[in-house]
């Protein structure tokens, strides 16, 4: 239960009690992520799951979503953007991360972000209810997933927070690819497009950050969760007109 404490204490808002002891046992069980994710995905579709307008369902959908989460990777998205705006090393873009005024960069990419998950949320509420909650769970689950790819397949750009998350084995990436594969499969296509965009966008941040940032850090990794939950809506939906 260690590992799901300390999952459930680094990834939501909800009042779970955590210590040093549940993070130690999360950094070597990172197969925990997409098991809670699980959680957060039931939580933050129950909007979709109410007979209201699709508009409406949309933002309380996208409201649900930073309520039962937090801001915190949110956070890191921005810095990651802010990043990614600026001309020099590695070093000068991981200083102007640290940097805790958000940048015209930041602004953008949160801007985006929101947008594209307002968008998501109003095209899960005009998809049949189960499907829509479906795909939703399935988002949340390949996000957290492309969490447990970073953590095995990323180097560390510094020491600090991300760091202590990197070095997963190969048996914890097979875990997680086993604890996600349930909902892969309830409503395919599309809850597996949701699901394998998760590795796909932790993949190519990997490579960006690596070239760009000398590494993974733990802005890397709220990135992840909040552009793979949106890739993984939109690819879902997709996925599924087209079926």
């Amino acid at each position: 239960m260690r590992p799901l404490r300390g999952a459930l204490g680094f990834l939501t808002r909800l009042p779970i009690r955590s210590d040093d002891g549940d993070w130690a046992a999360l950094t070597a069980n990172v197969w925990a992520f997409p098991v809670v994710a699980y959680a957060i995905g039931v939580l933050v579709a129950l909007p979709l799951a109410v007979e209201v307008p699709a508009a409406t369902a949309a933002v309380a959908y996208v409201g649900a979503v930073f309520l039962v989460t937090g801001i915190n990777h949110a956070d890191g998205l921005a810095d990651l953007g802010d990043a990614a705006v600026v001309h020099g090393d590695p070093e000068r873009r991981r200083s102007v991360m640290k940097d805790t005024t958000v940048g015209v960069g930041g602004i953008v990419a949160l801007g985006v972000a929101l947008a594209a998950l307002v968008a998501g949320g109003f095209l899960l509420a005009a998809l049949p209810t189960l499907t829509g909650v479906a795909l939703a769970v399935a988002a949340e689950v390949g996000a957290k997933l492309g969490m447990v790819t970073l953590a095995a397949r990323g180097r560390p750009s510094h020491d600090g927070m991300g760091a202590q998350l990197l070095g997963a084995t190969g048996r914890e990436e097979w875990l997680g690819v086993a604890v996600a594969l349930p909902v892969a499969v309830v409503a395919v296509p599309a809850t597996a497009a949701a699901v394998v965009m998760g590795p796909v966008v932790a993949l190519a941040l990997r490579r960006w950050a690596h070239g760009n940032l000398g590494g993974v850090g733990g802005d890397v990794f709220g990135a992840t969760n909040e552009l793979a939950r949106v890739v993984a809506l939109h690819a879902g939906v997709v996925a599924w007109t087209l079926s």
